[in-house]
């Protein structure tokens, strides 16, 4: 084979080649993005946030009259992993939450704590949930002397948990509270820059009002067998109430929450939080007594910077695969398209001149001969001019002798 043949068969694999690359970057930008815009499933996170309120001094329980210390310190943690089943539709957080007092040391500071485990739909990321399949469970509480492995109570989730979804909207999303065990709407409130990271806020309210005012406080769900935490009777003096100190008075707890996300809405990525929660007991679901946790937390720094790095990271992945790749792909397949059809021209023209040089003309390209002959002003006949012919009156007479 001459070189004008290797060149014919290099431009048509040139050729494939770019077609190859389009056809990629179509299917990059339809078909692949939607499969990589869900969830991680090796999500492994602490998040932290810290704050001041009014809390309950734990130790005082055993004392003569329950103790509720104004302005401390408080630090809510929740600790973020992946359980089974997990896998290419579905992820399983396990997401332990505790709020302590960290003027306080070990169990004698520690306030609430829950173990909440939810499957959610790794592109939407609403919990999966129906009447066989609960999609959630809450760990049962255990003293410290219980040496028994933890067992989890099912609890049908339903909305958001703990993320919201790739392209996050501005509109209202149903977001889970394991405490109330139900959904309550997050609302779009604006957008916001954190840490250089443009995203959407959202709010949330759980027995408040927008104003912060108590309106319809949720009855505390105990996660005990007998509800131990969730109904109370203690005599008149350790409640602090007037009257007979020995007088046994009943009294419910209740909780409500206020809460405000600020949401990455490329990833869904949950950057930052704040959270004003109130676990209190009362007669009157409206008149709150005995504070045992009523505190506002903020997501710290350290949290804030890992959050926003995690939402960039995501970005870069999906962007990579969304949008460099398709770019790239599609610029590439063009040039290749070109430069394939110029080299098969050049090898067209190359071989023809090997043959024949006469051939090498414009009457050959690269897919065989050009049949269209010659353009018609090319066959026009050139008319011939008539010769003049003798005439004997002009002729000159004979020279004499």
């Amino acid at each position: 084979m001459n070189r004008a043949g290797m060149l014919r068969i290099t431009a048509y694999g040139i050729i494939g080649l770019g077609s190859a690359l389009l056809i990629a970057a179509l299917l990059l930008s339809t078909y692949t993005s939607g499969k990589i815009e869900k969830n991680p499933l090796d999500i492994d996170e602490t998040l932290v946030s810290d704050g001041t309120g009014t809390a309950l001094d734990p130790s005082s329980l055993t004392g003569e009259k329950f103790i509720i210390d104004k302005n401390v310190p408080l630090v809510s943690q929740q600790q973020i992993t992946v359980e089974s089943p997990a896998n290419a539709d579905v992820v399983t957080l396990q997401v332990g939450t505790s709020v302590r007092r960290s003027d306080k040391q070990q169990d004698n500071g520690l306030l609430l704590a829950m173990v909440d485990t939810v499957t959610v739909n790794r592109s939407t990321a609403l919990a999966v949930s129906d009447d066989t399949h609960p999609g959630g469970s809450v760990q049962k509480p255990r003293t410290i002397e219980d040496t028994k492995p933890p067992t989890n109570i099912a609890l049908p989730h339903e909305g958001l948990a703990y993320r919201f979804p790739f392209g996050t909207e501005k509109k209202t999303y149903p977001y889970f509270d394991p405490i109330a065990q139900k959904a309550f709407d997050a609302n779009y409130d604006g957008q916001e820059d954190v840490n250089g990271l443009t995203t959407y806020r959202f709010t949330q309210n759980v027995g408040y009002d927008a104003d912060g005012k108590l309106v319809d406080p949720i009855k505390y769900a105990s996660l005990y067998d007998k509800g131990e935490d969730g109904e109370v009777t203690a005599r008149a003096e350790l409640w602090g109430l007037p009257g007979p100190p020995e007088e046994p008075i009943t009294m419910t707890r209740f909780y409500a929450a206020q809460r405000t996300f600020w949401v990455d809405p490329v990833t869904g990525v949950i950057v930052k939080s704040t959270e004003h929660a109130n676990h209190y007991y009362a007669r009157d679901p409206l008149k709150p007594e005995m504070e045992l946790a009523d505190y506002k937390v903020t997501s710290n720094e350290q949290t804030i910077e890992s959050r926003v790095a995690t939402a960039r990271d995501e970005r870069d992945r999906v962007g990579l695969w969304s949008r460099v790749l398709p770019i790239s792909f599609t610029a590439a397949g063009l040039v290749a398209l070109v430069g394939g059809v110029l080299l098969g021209t050049f090898s067209v023209r190359a071989e023809s001149a090997l043959i024949d040089p006469g051939l090498d003309s414009g009457d050959h390209g690269f897919f065989g001969k050009d049949e269209t002959g010659p353009m018609p002003a090319a066959e026009a006949q050139t008319e011939k001019l008539p010769a003049a012919r003798p005439r004997p009156d002009l002729e000159p007479p004979p020279p004499q002798r």
